[in-house]
């Protein structure tokens, strides 16, 4: 039996297009229909066809949806809900995508008060954006995080981690304070550091004549990679998941104080005991598939 019959999924972009494909690969009886606030993201999503109805209003999205899920910016989580209150049924289960768990749950408790909220989190994700960069496949083997809050009904929490295995996820439920402190250091932070690292580069252009560019190795082509994401949502997720960021930070900003001595005094024994202990850490990120273990990240060189 399928966790839910009807979905509805606010946002059509990367995340919520993935999950309309993956829906219709692993649960194609199940009536999808969606809705985004961008006239042109709707028009589009109408022309790709992964939902069978794209409504012009959130409300009329969730009119008869028994799961609704929010792939909207973390601050924009309280607007939506307060937009799909009045036609959400009673027997809705509300979601989320968000990156961040504490702001979405005070924000949906707020404007949906007696409403079942199951945020989620699915680690996973692209540089790219819109609804023509989802596809079917994105959350398989992926990690996602469910953040039921105290109180929650088991039986609800039980769905909807049914309903990401049933997509290919590797499910997990955690507690909403954790899941945003360890966020904060294994996604949050990193982003924060790319930003800054090619913001810097950009600085640098004017002197350097495009060198930064052209000389690009595949260290900074990385960053380049992550601090392509989305500005809004990595805006709103900075600004929800302050506490968390600003603490990862502190620590990091001390960590990085000690590599400076380091360097600075010649220690090459520090830099090496660092270096192999940080080579570990992507040792057992491959071994767990969560990334590319090939030569050069997978890169094609043809």
């Amino acid at each position: 039996m399928l966790p839910f019959a009807r979905v509805s999924i606010i946002g059509l972009g990367l995340i919520g297009s993935s999950i309309a494909h993956a829906v219709r690969a692993t649960m194609p009886t199940v009536a999808l229909t969606g809705h985004d606030a961008d006239p042109g993201v709707r028009a589009r999503a109408r022309e790709i066809g992964f939902v069978d109805d794209v409504a012009d209003t959130p409300g009329a999205a969730v009119t008869d949806a028994d799961l609704v899920i929010l792939c909207v910016p973390v601050g924009a989580m309280g607007d939506v809900g307060a937009a799909i209150a009045a036609d959400l049924p009673a027997d809705a289960i509300v979601s989320d995508v968000g990156s961040s768990k504490g702001s979405v749950i005070e924000a949906l408790a707020a404007t949906l008060p007696g409403v079942t909220v199951i945020p989620a989190h699915p680690v996973a994700g692209t540089e790219n954006s819109g609804p023509d960069a989802g596809f079917a496949t994105l959350f398989r083997h992926r990690w996602c995080i469910v953040t039921p809050p105290d109180g929650a009904p088991e039986a609800a929490v039980a769905r909807v981690i049914d309903f990401w295995r049933r997509l290919g996820a590797e499910v997990e439920t955690m507690d909403p304070k954790h899941h945003d402190l360890v966020l904060a250091i294994t996604s949050h932070l990193p982003h924060l550091i790319a930003y800054t690292i090619v913001g810097t580069a950009s600085d640098l252009e004017e002197v350097t004549r495009s060198e930064v560019i052209k000389y690009s190795a595949g260290g900074f082509r990385d960053f380049t990679r992550i601090a392509a994401s989305d500005p809004t949502m990595w805006r709103d997720v900075f600004l929800s998941n302050k506490g968390a960021v600003l603490e990862m930070l502190q620590r990091f900003s001390e960590d990085l104080t000690a590599l400076q001595r380091a360097i600075r005094w010649g220690d090459g024994d520090a830099l090496f005991d660092l270096f192999t202990r940080t080579r570990a850490v992507r040792r057992s990120i491959i071994e767990q598939g969560q990334d590319d273990g090939r030569p050069d990240f997978g890169r094609s060189h043809e």
